[in-house]
């Protein structure tokens, strides 16, 4: 299982780190910083779901009058780790 680290822009997390398994699934998630009983929640939500699927599900998401979001920020991330297996 390969783990990336992600700098966040724009959120309140500042890292989000993603780990994402052969068959493309996510593993372990953890965000540094942001609102930590909603980005647990979501973490476990998505544990195990095709790393494609959380991208379409959650791409795009807005936080406030902000232009991302922290799930917008883990598709980024997840993007990133792809893109390095490659």
């Amino acid at each position: 299982m390969a783990k990336t680290v992600y700098k966040t822009q724009g959120t309140c997390s500042q890292f989000i780190e993603v780990e994402i398994d052969d068959d493309n699934r996510i593993g372990d998630v953890v965000f540094i910083g942001g609102c930590n009983g909603n980005l647990k929640g979501i973490t476990s939500l998505i544990r195990g779901m095709r790393a494609d699927e959380v991208v379409s599900r959650l791409n795009g998401i807005r936080c406030g009058m902000k232009s991302t979001s922290c799930p917008d920020q883990l598709c980024r991330a997840i993007e990133q780790a792809l893109s390095e297996r490659s």
